[in-house]
């Protein structure tokens, strides 16, 4: 049987247990602190996964994406989605995934995420993709600008394809 998992919003006196447990990524603990931040201005929200009472993955939801399709048609996007190595295959990206789309209904009918194109976002692709995600049809984008035909990018993590998928029926 497996360890039961809790899902819930970052806390300020959690911000040091994410930052230990994601600093090898590098995920600086500015950028939860930031996070935080975000969140408190109603901009972000944080939701984390605890399993066996440690911090074992996170997924962000932004109300107002800097992507100008999903900013302009209001549709919030799921960003920074993540499960450490040894928690994984467990099913707690899935839970964190349903967290995260219960709370985008709550203000939302469409929820949108990034996707990087290169090998190591390849579990994730599949993921989104089982989980009734399509892409939003305008292809890959670079740093939230969509890519123009012919136009040379760099392949890093800011190269995405977007998905979006309807939540509400």
């Amino acid at each position: 049987m497996q360890a039961p998992v809790e899902i819930r919003r970052l806390e300020a006196q959690e911000v040091d247990a994410i930052a230990a447990a994601f600093a090898s990524w590098p995920k600086p603990r500015s950028l939860f602190e930031r996070y935080l931040a975000l969140q408190d201005e109603g901009a972000r929200e944080i939701l984390v996964a605890w399993c066996e009472a440690r911090v074992s993955g996170y997924v962000t939801v932004v109300w107002e994406p800097e992507y100008p399709p999903f900013r302009e048609s209001r549709i919030p996007e799921i960003q920074d989605f993540n499960v450490l190595a040894d928690f994984r295959r467990r099913g707690i990206g899935a839970r964190l995934l349903d967290a995260a789309e219960a709370l985008v209904a709550t203000r939302s009918p469409v929820v949108g995420i990034g996707v990087g194109l290169y090998a190591d976002y390849g579990p994730a692709q599949r993921l989104y993709v089982k989980r009734g995600y399509v892409p939003d049809g305008r292809g890959a984008s670079h740093g939230d600008r969509i890519v123009l035909a012919g136009e040379t990018v760099v392949a890093d993590d800011d190269l995405v394809l977007h998905f979006t998928r309807r939540i509400q029926w």
